[in-house]
C-alpha cells in the first residue's frame, strides 16, 4: 500500500511487526475479473482509466437519452463487474444485500399495516448488520472467545470489500421508508443500482436514496455537466497520485522506525494527516465527479476539516455522510440531547464506539471512537464556556494538536507499535528530539508538508470568489484552469504508470 522507503534508514531501523502488509501489484481490468480479486478495482489505475470507463461511457452514450431504462442496466452492469473486481465471490453477498433491503423496503412502505411495516423494517435492519456483524467482526469477537476458552476456534473471515458503505446504504433505504421519508422502490434492478453504483460503492461517500431517487428515474446529462464531473474527477486524481501518495513516504518512515526521535514521530503523524485527508477526500472527489457525468449529484463529504476550530467542528466538515448517518439513524433516535446532560453524554459515548468499531475490527478503531466521544463530550457539556474564551488561532491549534494525535491512534492496529509511537511522540522511548533519520528525511522531503498544508485550506474557493467578482479576469481564469488541468492529467498519469498498485485508505472499511 506505501513505498518502501528503505534508503531514509539502514536497515536495522525497520520494524517490520509494525508495518503493514504489501499489496500486489496491479492487473489488467480483464485479468482482474477472472482471478478472483487478486487486486481490487482502483480509480487512480490504468486498468480503470484506459479500459473500464472509457468502454463505460461509449456503451452508456451511445444509448440513446430516451432510453433510460437501457442505460440503467448499463451502469448497473459494470458496477457488478467493477465489484468483481475485488471478489466475485462477494458479489453473491452485496446481491444478497440488495435482496434483503428490497424486500425490507416492500414491507415497510405505507400500503402495510403498522406491524408488517416494523417488521419489514426490522428485518432488514436485523438481516443487514448480521451480515455485517460477521464478515467484519467475527474474527475480532473470536479471538477475544478464544482467549478466554480456548477450546474454542477462531472464524477464519474474509473481509468483503465495501460492505460497511453499501451497508449503511441500504439499510437508510429501509428506514426512511420506514419513516416514511422515502418512496418504495418497485423495481428491484434500480434499487440494485443505487446500492451497487460503482462510484460510492467501495469507500464511500454514503449516498442516502432520496438524494438520487429522481435521478435514477429522469436525470439530465449534459456536456456541461459532464465536464464539471470530469474536472472534479482529475482534481481528485490529482490529489491522491501527487499529494497523498508523496507525504505517504514521510509516514511511512516514521511509522516504520524502531526508535523515532521526538521531531520524527510528530513528523510522521502529521504526515499521515494530510495522506489520509488527501486520500479519502480524493476518493470522494473522484466518486463525486464520476456520478456527475452521469447525472447524479452526490453531496459534498469534506468541507476543509483541518481548518476546524473544535473536535466538534472537525467532525461537522470531515466524512459528512458518515457523520450524518450516524446522527439521523442512532443519535436522534436515542435521544440526542433531548434527555438531559447524562444522557446525551450517554448517547455520544455510544454513537462514537459504533463510529469507531465502524470503521474495523479493531481494540484501536475502539479506542478511536471513544477518544473523540470524550472528546466532544468534554466541549459539548464542559469546557464550551472556557472554549469560547480562547482565541480563535489558540482554538484552532489546540484542535489540530487533538486531530493529529487522533490519527496516531487510527494508523496502528498493534497496540505495542501504537503505545511505542505515542510515547516517543511525547519524549518517552524516543532516540532524543532529533536525529540523522529525521534530518535526512525533512532535507529529502522539505517541501512536502509545506504544499500539504497549502493545499489543506480552502484556497481555490475564495480564488473563484475573487475571480467571479472581476469580470476582465475570467478569459485569462479559463485559461490557466484550462492548462493546470492538463497538466495535472499528465502528471497524474506518468505517476499511475511508474507506481505499483496503490488502493485508496478506506478500501480497508
Amino acid at each position: 500500500m506505501r513505498e518502501s522507503s528503505e534508503n531514509l534508514r539502514p536497515q536495522p531501523q525497520r520494524s517490520r511487526r509494525c508495518r503493514m502488509r504489501p499489496v500486489k501489484k496491479e492487473t489488467g481490468f480483464f485479468l482482474l475479473i477472472f482471478k478472483r480479486g487478486e487486486s481490487v478495482m482502483v480509480f487512480s489505475s490504468a486498468s480503470f482509466l484506459i479500459f473500464f470507463l472509457p468502454c463505460l461511457l461509449v456503451l452508456y452514450f451511445l444509448v440513446p437519452r430516451r432510453c433510460r431504462y437501457l442505460r440503467n442496466l448499463i451502469l448497473l452492469a459494470f458496477s457488478l463487474a467493477f465489484y468483481a473486481c475485488g471478489g466475485p465471490k462477494f458479489l453473491l453477498l452485496m446481491l444478497l444485500s440488495i435482496v434483503i433491503n428490497y424486500v425490507g423496503g416492500l414491507l415497510a412502505g405505507p400500503a402495510h399495516r403498522a406491524g408488517t411495516r416494523r417488521l419489514g423494517m426490522t428485518l432488514a435492519v436485523v438481516l443487514g448488520l448480521a451480515l455485517l456483524g460477521w464478515f467484519k467482526y467475527a474474527g475480532f469477537f473470536g479471538e477475544m472467545l478464544h482467549a478466554l476458552l480456548p477450546v474454542v476456534p477462531v472464524p477464519q473471515v474474509t473481509l468483503p470489500i465495501g460492505i460497511s458503505f453499501f451497508t449503511f446504504q441500504g439499510l437508510s433505504y429501509v428506514i426512511d421508508v420506514y419513516r416514511g421519508d422515502a418512496a418504495v422502490q418497485r423495481d428491484p434492478l434500480k434499487l440494485a443500482l443505487y446500492i451497487a453504483f460503482f462510484p460510492q460503492l467501495v469507500a464511500g461517500p454514503i449516498v442516502r436514496y432520496t438524494t438520487v431517487a429522481e435521478e435514477i428515474d429522469e436525470r439530465h446529462e449534459s456536456v456541461s455537466e459532464f465536464s464539471a464531473g470530469a474536472v472534479r474527477f482529475l482534481f481528485g486524481l490529482g490529489k491522491k497520485m501527487l499529494l497523498a501518495n508523496a507525504v505517504a513516504r514521510i509516514a511511512d518512515a516514521a511509522f516504520a522506525a524502531v526508535m523515532p526521535s521526538v521531531l520524527f514521530a510528530w513528523l510522521g503523524a502529521v504526515a499521515y494527516t494530510f495522506q489520509i485527508y488527501f486520500d479519502f477526500s480524493a476518493y470522494s472527489d473522484m466518486a463525486i465527479g464520476l456520478g456527475r457525468m452521469f447525472g447524479f449529484h452526490f453531496l459534498e463529504n469534506f468541507n476543509y476539516p483541518y481548518v476546524a476550530r473544535s473536535v466538534t467542528e472537525f467532525w461537522r466538515r470531515w466524512h459528512i455522510s458518515l457523520s450524518t448517518w450516524f446522527r439521523d439513524y442512532v443519535y436522534i433516535p436515542l435521544g440526542g440531547n433531548r434527555r438531559g446532560r447524562a444522557r446525551t453524554a450517554l448517547n455520544l459515548a455510544i454513537v462514537w464506539a459504533l463510529t469507531g468499531l465502524w470503521h474495523g475490527a479493531s481494540w484501536n478503531f475502539v479506542i478511536w471512537g471513544l477518544y473523540y466521544g470524550v472528546l466532544i463530550i468534554l466541549e459539548k457539556l464542559v469546557l464550551a464556556d472556557f472554549r469560547e474564551k480562547l482565541h480563535g488561532a489558540a482554538q484552532h491549534i489546540a484542535a489540530l494538536f487533538l486531530i493529529v494525535v487522533g490519527w496516531t491512534v487510527f494508523y496502528y492496529t498493534d497496540m505495542g507499535c501504537l503505545g511505542k509511537h505515542l510515547g516517543a511522540m511525547f519524549g518517552i522511548g524516543a532516540a532524543g528530539l532529533s536525529d540523522p533519520v529525521t534530518m535526512a528525511v525533512i532535507r529529502k522531503y522539505t517541501v512536502l508538508p509545506l504544499i500539504a498544508a497549502i493545499a489543506s485550506l480552502p484556497i481555490l474557493p475564495r480564488l473563484k470568489a475573487w475571480l467571479g467578482k472581476h469580470e476582465k479576469l475570467e478569459g485569462a481564469a479559463d485559461i490557466v484552469s484550462l492548462v493546470c488541468l492538463t497538466a495535472l492529467m499528465l502528471l497524474s498519469m506518468i505517476f499511475i504508470v511508474g507506481q505499483s498498485y496503490n488502493p485508496f485508505i478506506y478500501f480497508r472499511f
